[in-house]
C-alpha cells in the first residue's frame, strides 16, 4: 500500500483539526466543553503572567470562543481536572492520574522541581505541615506568614511554599482548587481515596506508552521527533513505541511536503481523502497563547509553520525584538503574525503595543478582516470596551489606526 502524500498546508490543517483550531466553534460553549477540550489537547499548560489573559484561559478561548473564565476553576474544583508536571505545570484530566503517578513516586528524577536536600533538612517541619492539613483541611501557601527579604534584597519564598511544592511534586498533596489563581492543597490520600499504589500504579514504560498515544492523537500529524516533547519524555524507546502504535492501528505513515516521513493519527482518517485533494479548508482566525500546544514546542512550530518564536518577557527590555508577552496570530491555517499587547482592566482598554506580520505575509482584505475579528473578540472576552494601536505594519487597519470601539452587546 502506497504512503499517502500530503501538502504542507493540508498537514497543518489536519494538525489544527486535531487541536480544535481549524474552524470557529459551531455553537456557544458550555461548561462541559472545558474538560472535553482539555481531553482533546491532553494537556493545558499553566502560566501565571496576566498582562493579558492568563495562558490556560486563553488557550481555551482560542478554541471555544466566549466563555466565563471561572468554568476552568470550577472544573478543577469539581475534581474533573488535576495539576501536575506534564509538559510543564499543566492541567490535565484527573482520569490521567495514573499516567503521572510514577513521576510522583520518583521525585528525585524531576530535577529542579524537587529538592531532596530541602525535604530532608526540613523533614520535621514538613511532617507537622502534613499533620496540619490532615487535621484542619486544605491550605494555601498564603495561609502562612509572609517571607522576609533575603540578603540579596529580594523577597524569598516562604519555607511553607517550598514545603508544599515539594510535597506536590512527590505526590503527597494535590491541588484541589485555585483561589485568585493561588493553589489550594489537600492530601492526595483524601483527594484520591480509592487509589492504591500497589494495585493501580503503572510502570514508567506503560505510562509513557499511554502518554505517547495521547500525544499522537492530540498532534494529529507529527514527525517522530516531535512526539516525546508533548509530555517532556526524556528518552522513550520511540522506534518500538511507534511500531506498537502502528500495529495497533492507531497511527499510519504519511509523507508531508518539505517535512518528509511523518505519521497520521487514526482519528483523522475521515479527513484524509479531503486533505490529500487539498480540499480541507481552515477558516478560523484566533489570538494564541505563547504556551498553546500549537507553538509550545518552538522547534516544531518553526519546522511545521515556519514560525520562529521566543518568549521575551525574561529578556531585558532593550534586547527584546518583539515585546514582553507576544501572542501568535493564527489566520486560516497559518501563523501570520504576532502581537504584543497589554490589557488595562480598570480603563477597559486592550492596548496593542505592536503588531507584526511574518515575512511573506501580504496584507489584504481577508487577512485584515480575520485579524480584526480575532482581536476584537479577544478584547471583548477580556471585558475591553476599546482597542488602541501603537505600532502597526503598513497596509493593516488603515481605516482604524487610532483604535476601535467595541460593541459589548
Amino acid at each position: 500500500m502506497s504512503v499517502p502524500q500530503l501538502s504542507l498546508t493540508s498537514a497543518r490543517h489536519l494538525h489544527l483539526a486535531a487541536q480544535g483550531l481549524l474552524r470557529k466553534p459551531a455553537r456557544r460553549a458550555t461548561s462541559s466543553d472545558i474538560l472535553s477540550m482539555i481531553q482533546r489537547m491532553s494537556l493545558l499548560q499553566i502560566d501565571t503572567i496576566n498582562i493579558v489573559a492568563r495562558s490556560p484561559y486563553l488557550v481555551l478561548f482560542s478554541r471555544l470562543g466566549q466563555y466565563p473564565q471561572h468554568w476552568l476553576d470550577d472544573a478543577l474544583r469539581r475534581g474533573e481536572l488535576m495539576e501536575y508536571w506534564a509538559h510543564e505545570a499543566c492541567f490535565l484530566p484527573r482520569d490521567d492520574f495514573a499516567l503521572m503517578r510514577h513521576r510522583m513516586l520518583t521525585p528525585d528524577k524531576m530535577g529542579w522541581k524537587y529538592r531532596k536536600e530541602w525535604m530532608q533538612e526540613h523533614a520535621e517541619e514538613i511532617e507537622q505541615l502534613v499533620a496540619l492539613i490532615e487535621q484542619n483541611g486544605p491550605v494555601r501557601s498564603a495561609d502562612f506568614e509572609h517571607p522576609r527579604k533575603g540578603v540579596s534584597g529580594w523577597w524569598e519564598w516562604k519555607p511553607h511554599k517550598r514545603h508544599l511544592e515539594g510535597l506536590f511534586t512527590a505526590g503527597k498533596v494535590m491541588v484541589i482548587e485555585r483561589r485568585n489563581f493561588q493553589r489550594v492543597y489537600d492530601l492526595t490520600q483524601r483527594v484520591m481515596p480509592h487509589w492504591d499504589d500497589e494495585r493501580d500504579v503503572l510502570s514508567q514504560e506503560a505510562a509513557e506508552y499511554r502518554m505517547l498515544e495521547n500525544s499522537a492523537r492530540s498532534l494529529g500529524v507529527f514527525r517522530a521527533q516531535w512526539l516525546a516533547d508533548y509530555y517532556r519524555l526524556r528518552q522513550p524507546a520511540l522506534p518500538l513505541l511507534l511500531e506498537q502504535l502502528q500495529e495497533a492501528g492507531q497511527i499510519f505513515p504519511v509523507n508531508v511536503e518539505t517535512l518528509g516521513p511523518a505519521w497520521l493519527h487514526a482519528s483523522l482518517l475521515p479527513l484524509l481523502a479531503e486533505a490529500q485533494e487539498d480540499k480541507l479548508t481552515a477558516t478560523h482566525s484566533a489570538v494564541l497563547s505563547p504556551f498553546d500546544p500549537v507553538v509550545w514546542d518552538r522547534k516544531r512550530a518553526e519546522q511545521f509553520f515556519d514560525f520562529s518564536y521566543r518568549l521575551e518577557c525574561y529578556t531585558p527590555a532593550p534586547k527584546r525584538q518583539f515585546g514582553y508577552f507576544v501572542l501568535p496570530l493564527l489566520h486560516r491555517g497559518r501563523l501570520v503574525g504576532r502581537m504584543d499587547a497589554k490589557m488595562h482592566r480598570k480603563e477597559g482598554v486592550l492596548e496593542v503595543i505592536a503588531l507584526y506580520l511574518e515575512n511573506g505575509v501580504k496584507p489584504g482584505r481577508m487577512l485584515e478582516k480575520g485579524l480584526q475579528n480575532a482581536i476584537t473578540e479577544f478584547a471583548r472576552w477580556q471585558g475591553a470596551r476599546r482597542i488602541t494601536f501603537v505600532r502597526l505594519p503598513d497596509g493593516v487597519f488603515s481605516a482604524c489606526r487610532s483604535g476601535l470601539e467595541i460593541d459589548t452587546v
